[in-house]
C-alpha cells in the first residue's frame, strides 16, 4: 500500500447527471484566477491608499478582500465537485485571470476606480458562467456564480460612489 503522503491529486470522473462539465469547471477557474489576482491587488491597494479617504477606502477594500477569500475556497471546492482540479499554480492563475496590474501604484482615486472596473468585469464572467452552468443544468454552479456576480456588482458600486 502506497503511502498516503505519497498520493498525488487526480481529476476524477463523477456522476451528478451534469453534462458536459468540462467548460463549467474551465469558466469556475477562470473566475477563481480572477478572484485571487482581485485579492491580491485589492489587499494591495488596502496596505498603500493614502489621503484623505484613507480609512474609508482601507475598511472597503478590507471588507472586500475577506470576502473573495473565502469565496475563493467555495469555487475551488466546487471544481473538485465536479471532479476537476482547481488551479494549482500561480503561473496557471496569471494566465486564466482577466484582472490585470496598473504599471505603477497609482492614486487613492485610480485604485477606487480600477477596482471597481476589475469587479465589473468580473461580474460579467460570472454572467457568462451562469448561462453556461444553466445550460448544462448545474444548478448549484449558477447558483454559486449568481451569487458571486452580486457581490462584484455590489463592490463595484460601493467603489464607484467612492470615487465621486
Amino acid at each position: 500500500m502506497a503511502s498516503p503522503m505519497k498520493v498525488v491529486p487526480s481529476a476524477e470522473k463523477v456522476k451528478t447527471g451534469i453534462k458536459d462539465i468540462a467548460p463549467i469547471a474551465d469558466g469556475l477557474a477562470g473566475v477563481l484566477a480572477d478572484t485571487y489576482r482581485l485579492i491580491f491587488k485589492t489587499h494591495a491597494y488596502h496596505w498603500n491608499v493614502e489621503g484623505p479617504l484613507f480609512y474609508s477606502i482601507h475598511r472597503l477594500t478590507e471588507t472586500q478582500y475577506q470576502d473573495m477569500f473565502a469565496a475563493a475556497d467555495e469555487l475551488a471546492e466546487r471544481i473538485r465537485a465536479l471532479g476537476r482540479l482547481a488551479p494549482g499554480r500561480l503561473s496557471e492563475i496569471v494566465e486564466r485571470s482577466s484582472v490585470a496590474d496598473l504599471e505603477k501604484l497609482p492614486s487613492a482615486e485610480q485604485m477606487v476606480e480600477d477596482l471597481a472596473a476589475d469587479h465589473a468585469r468580473v461580474a460579467l464572467r460570472l454572467r457568462d458562467l451562469v448561462d453556461v452552468a444553466e445550460e448544462r443544468k448545474d444548478a448549484v454552479t449558477a447558483d454559486l456564480a449568481t451569487e458571486r456576480c452580486a457581490f462584484h456588482e455590489q463592490a463595484a458600486w460601493m467603489l464607484r460612489v467612492t470615487a465621486k
